[in-house]
This record gives C-alpha cells, sequence and structure tokens, in this order.
C-alpha cells in the first residue's frame, strides 16, 4: 500500500470502507476504459449504481453506511426526522431509520407522494408530520439538484426545519456551465450541510492498489479535467 493510500485509510471511517468495498464486490461501482456515457454527454472512467442495492442484505449494508454518517460527529448533523424524496428516496429513509434504532436512536421518518391523494386521509406527506422538526434530507445522489429543490419546498410548506442532506456519492464534478458541482450550488442556495458517504477522491485513493495504472490515471485526469474543489 502507498503512503497516500494508507493517509486516506487511516482518514476513511470503517463504515466508508466498508461501503466501498461491499460497492465493488456487488459491481454496484464499476470502471470502463471506454467510459460510461452520462446524462451530460461526459465520459466518465466509473459508474456507481444505487439502484444495484436491490435485496435486502445489500440494502442493510447500503442504509447502515447512512446510519452511521448520520451520527458521525464530523457530520454535524441535527435532526429528528429522515426525508425520503419519491422515488428512491423513500426506502433509503425507511431503511436508514430501522438501522439508526438498531443504533439506539429512534428517528422518525416521512416521504412525499409524486401527487397530492385526493381520498383516505389525503395530502402528499406519507409517515411523520414535518412541522416543527429538524430534517434531514436522504437520498442517493445530486445530480441536477431539481429533485432536492422539490424537496426542499415541500419541507417548507410542511413547516419542517431543513438541517441538512445526506447522499451516498459525491462525484466532486461542476455542472455543465458553471465551476460549481451540484452539491455546491445546493450548499450555497440554501445555507444548509450537504454530506456525501464517499466522494471521488475517496474511490481512487481506495481502489488504485486494486486497479490498473492505466485506469487510476483515467480517474485522476477526469478528476482533474471536471473536477471542483473538495
Amino acid at each position: 500500500m502507498t503512503p497516500a493510500a494508507d493517509n486516506l485509510q487511516t482518514k476513511m471511517k470503517e463504515y466508508q470502507r466498508q461501503f466501498l468495498q461491499v460497492s465493488l464486490d456487488n459491481a454496484i461501482l464499476n470502471f470502463r476504459e471506454e467510459g460510461y456515457a452520462l446524462n451530460s454527454g461526459r465520459l466518465s472512467p466509473y459508474f456507481f449504481n444505487a439502484g444495484l442495492f436491490n435485496s435486502g442484505h445489500l440494502l442493510t449494508q447500503l442504509c447502515a453506511a447512512y446510519a452511521k454518517a448520520a451520527l458521525d460527529p464530523s457530520n454535524d448533523f441535527d435532526f429528528d426526522l429522515l426525508f425520503g424524496p419519491a422515488y428512491k428516496g423513500i426506502p433509503l429513509a425507511v431503511a436508514t431509520c430501522s438501522e439508526l434504532d438498531h443504533l439506539g436512536h429512534n428517528v422518525e421518518f416521512a416521504f412525499n407522494r409524486k401527487e397530492v391523494k385526493d381520498h383516505g386521509e389525503g395530502g402528499r406527506i406519507v409517515g411523520a408530520s414535518l412541522r416543527d422538526k429538524k430534517i434531514v434530507i436522504i437520498d442517493d445522489v445530486i445530480t441536477s439538484g431539481k429533485a432536492i429543490r422539490e424537496a426542499i419546498d415541500i419541507i417548507k410548506r410542511e413547516g419542517g426545519i431543513l438541517t441538512g442532506i445526506l447522499v451516498a456519492l459525491d462525484r466532486q464534478e461542476h455542472s455543465q456551465g458553471s465551476s460549481k458541482s451540484a452539491i455546491q450550488a445546493v450548499q450555497d442556495e440554501y445555507g444548509v450541510r450537504v454530506q456525501a458517504i464517499i466522494t471521488l477522491d475517496d474511490i481512487i485513493e481506495f481502489t488504485k492498489d486494486t486497479l490498473g495504472v492505466d485506469m487510476v490515471q483515467r480517474l485522476q485526469t477526469y478528476r482533474a479535467e471536471y473536477g471542483v474543489k473538495a
């Protein structure tokens, strides 16, 4: 192991290392020489597909990492409730609350419907009331920021207090036509902490001793070309 990798291994928390290893072992995090075409038109040498956490065991592994990241003192989250934006955020909020309970923290959850229900209990929110609650939004990634902004608007309308946003991966790359990443843009616009379980820098350092030299260079070149300051 190189000194740089050893230094990162020391800095990274155990839950982050476990999360990366599970992602690699189950082909959730993949690398390809010809790259993966992104919606932005860029060719990324790596691809992270959180949708492949698609079994009970893998969902437990994923949400254990979310729970530990939410409780990590260095992330400085203060919350009573986890909010999962429809649709991907729904199972994340529910399962992470279950993991938090296993860790001795009883936290409420809620999520939104895409359309307002006009019968039964009605409304757009399922789960606990958001009013006067300190809320962390939980989702897989922030790409354009549109879904997160919609979730923030819902929380404000329902009287909740947004205290943070937690995602699985920060790609650390700037949006097209901007020097900021989607995460940085949301942080600056709303003045709220956005934290990821892992970043592209973590991926590069964690895999540099197992990937070939060419792939590591491709990752570093991609980071240099499209990346924002950490």
